[in-house]
């Protein structure tokens, strides 16, 4: 790592970067607003200014060219920033004797948002987060993905997406609720029209595509339940892992005997919960969701 520093700061004096001046957005207390920091540098990066990222100094700091367009933005948008000159031969100094490091960000990224087309009756807290921050993306879902969508794209996020076709294991309190009701013939409907016996297997098959963009090179965020029922349907292949009320056909009587870990990305080794009445995937989530551990204030010191 610090021949990489070395190299690095040889090549910024090559170039003339390290005598522009700069501004540094400090990620750390010092930040009046964080999220928006990252929409400073995505606009930087969108305009073919490249940003310095500062891994492990003043939080995650970024350094960019002091242009002015890039100041009024920072101020428009709340973000705090410093401006420097002289200073950053001390910060590459600093960089290289501890353990940090400096990533080059050159392209701004293609950013998709796996997300239904219908409204959900729960915030979806990546579009949330990424609006907020004014960081562009895009919105696709299965039919997208199924025809091939993910090749446009260099970033795919997942939220509160269910990859198990169980709905989220929301059968137990809304099965008669009629979002419910509309997003369960809404899938329905979906995979019928690309020929999948069940929406189960039109997950998986959805699973199966995004393993393979990752495989050629795509990145994946994945959060809350999309994290393990992900996993879950990789596990499943050609294997029934629902109750009948989900798909009208029994579970597999051998579930736990036939998973298939070497087909997880991240987990192994865990139990499937293919009860409907049980708000929960498996154990990997831990404290389990139907079973909160509570805990007092004093836990948290």
């Amino acid at each position: 790592m610090k021949k990489f520093n070395k190299s690095l700061i040889t090549y910024l004096f090559i170039t003339g970067t390290i005598f522009c001046q700069k501004i540094l957005i400090p990620m750390d207390q010092t930040q009046n607003d964080h999220l928006k920091s990252y929409g400073i540098a995505f606009y930087a990066l969108k305009r073919n200014i490249n940003v310095e990222w500062l891994l492990n100094f003043q939080g995650g700091a970024f350094l960019i060219e002091a242009q002015s367009s890039i100041k009024t933005e920072c101020k428009i948008r709340g973000v705090s920033y410093i401006e420097i000159n002289n200073e950053i031969v001390d910060i590459y100094s600093t960089i290289e004797k501890n353990n940090m490091d400096i990533v080059i960000l050159e392209k701004a990224p293609k950013i998709a948002i796996y997300t239904p087309p219908n409204k959900q009756p729960w915030d979806d807290a990546v579009t949330l987060a990424l609006t907020y921050a004014e960081v562009d993306y895009e919105t696709l879902w299965d039919e997208e993905v199924l025809n091939n969508g993910l090749e446009d794209y260099d970033w795919l996020h997942l939220h509160h997406e269910d990859f198990t076709g169980q709905y989220g294991k929301f059968y137990r309190n809304y099965h008669n609720a009629p979002w419910y009701v509309e997003q369960k013939n809404r899938f329905e409907l979906l995979a019928k029209k690309y020929g999948i016996v069940s929406v189960h297997e039109e997950k998986k098959t959805i699973s199966r595509i995004i393993k393979n963009y990752i495989s050629n090179g795509g990145f994946l965020f994945a959060m809350c339940s999309a994290t393990d029922s992900y996993d879950i349907a990789l596990s499943l292949e050609d294997i029934d892992g629902v109750h009948s009320v989900f798909d009208g056909t029994p579970a597999d009587k051998n579930l736990a005997k036939k998973i298939d870990f070497s087909k997880t990305l991240a987990f192994k080794d865990f139990s499937i919960y293919s009860d409907p009445m049980v708000y929960e995937f498996s154990d990997i989530d831990y404290p389990p969701s139907h079973n909160p551990i509570t805990r007092g204030a004093e836990a948290d010191y």
